[in-house]
């Protein structure tokens, strides 16, 4: 339970940093900005475009008699929109991430930067840190959605899936979250999408007390855009604490000669 509240506090250190730290937090906002006006652009349009699109795939019910035919088609075209809040916040954090990659890695810097000690550098051109970025984003998305199928699957289940399945669903998308945040400070240490999984691995408790609230805080969007740079921030704490040597143990001391025992 330590390393829960250990991961919580990372995070509020991370917003806790660019509220002292004003113009990062600024140039921290670009980004989330940018990418939430293209977001809600884009589920504007699917809002105007759900219905048109549900009538173009079920040609088949253009016979059916009322209510029927309302029935479906009304309740596909709220599907189809949800369907596409769920991929816009599934896909809010990575697609913030590669807009704004440059912003986020200065940011990232500059918290290693003021806590001491080395800052590394991925040492790689722009475009390749871009691509690299991009692949791994997608490979996550991959794991995420998959999780996703089995756990809508188990929604099925009587009270199970009214209770415990929704709590999985935000443990799995607050884990996968972390990964993402921290691979901007982890990737700049050299570390491919494998070994940082791994890492991750070796503190899960740590990771979800980072990622789990921040999955719940990203449900609404603009939140999401305000937390946007504490969360770099503190996922930089966060990969340099999961980075950080093992301290020595320290050995007691030995017993001197002219110690007096008593008889």
């Amino acid at each position: 339970m330590s390393d829960l509240g250990a991961g919580f506090g990372y995070l509020i250190k991370g917003q806790r940093w660019v509220l002292g730290h004003g113009r990062w937090f600024g140039f921290g906002l670009l980004p989330a900005l940018v990418t939430l006006v293209v977001y809600a652009g884009a589920l504007v349009g699917l809002g105007y475009g759900a219905d048109d699109f549900v009538g173009w795939a079920t040609p088949f019910a253009d016979d059916w008699s009322s209510p029927w035919l309302g029935l479906l088609r009304n309740t596909l075209t709220v599907l189809v929109f949800a369907f596409g809040i769920f991929l816009a916040v599934i896909t809010f954090t990575a697609a913030t991430l590669l807009v704004g990659q440059p912003f986020y890695e200065s940011l990232s810097e500059e918290v290693d930067r003021s806590e001491g000690g080395e800052v590394p550098g991925s040492g790689l051109p722009l475009w390749r840190e871009l691509w690299i970025s991009a692949r791994d984003s997608v490979r996550i998305l991959v794991r995420v959605a998959l999780y996703g199928v089995v756990l809508f699957a188990l929604g099925f289940i009587p009270v199970i899936g009214q209770t415990v399945v929704p709590v999985l669903g935000f443990c799995v998308t607050g884990y996968f979250l972390s990964e993402e945040l921290t691979a901007v400070a982890l990737q700049r240490r050299g570390m491919v999408l494998k070994d940082r999984l791994a890492l991750l691995r070796t503190r899960r408790m740590m990771v979800l007390g980072f990622g789990v609230p921040l999955a719940l805080a990203f449900v609404v969007p603009f939140v999401a855009v305000l937390l946007m740079p504490g969360a770099v921030a503190g996922a930089t704490l966060l990969a340099r604490e999961l980075t950080a040597p093992p301290s020595p143990v320290a050995e007691p001391a030995p017993s001197s000669p002219y110690t007096l025992h008593k008889d």
